[in-house]
């Protein structure tokens, strides 16, 4: 395996591992799961606050839905198979950003 694939596969590990670190963290705070609707209460600074937040859980609270709904909403596979690659683009292009943010930070 090549050090851009190891690479790329850490970032995605990485931004995974986040996104449910973040999700995990606000449910244990709030007593609620975190979700997009943080967004719908029009502009103040909450939904301000929630932007960076959400643009880091969302693989996590994306693949949540998908595994959560899939069974009682009977979803077609490619339906599933496209969040998932969503889900997985987003978390890599995450935990490259965090990957690249430990660097910087010299950890």
């Amino acid at each position: 395996m090549s050090a851009e694939s190891m690479q790329s596969f850490f970032a995605l590990a990485i931004g995974f591992s986040f996104a449910g670190l973040l999700a995990s963290g606000y449910q244990a705070a709030t007593s609620r799961p975190a979700s997009f609707q943080l967004l719908q209460g029009g502009p103040h600074p909450a939904a301000f606050a929630a932007v960076p937040f959400l643009v880091f859980a969302a693989p996590f609270i994306i693949m949540r839905n998908i595994l959560r709904r899939r069974p009682a909403e009977g979803w077609r596979f490619w339906i599933v198979m496209s969040a998932t690659m969503i889900a997985g683009f987003w978390s890599l292009m995450s935990g490259t950003i965090a990957i690249s943010l430990l660097t910087g930070l010299g950890l």
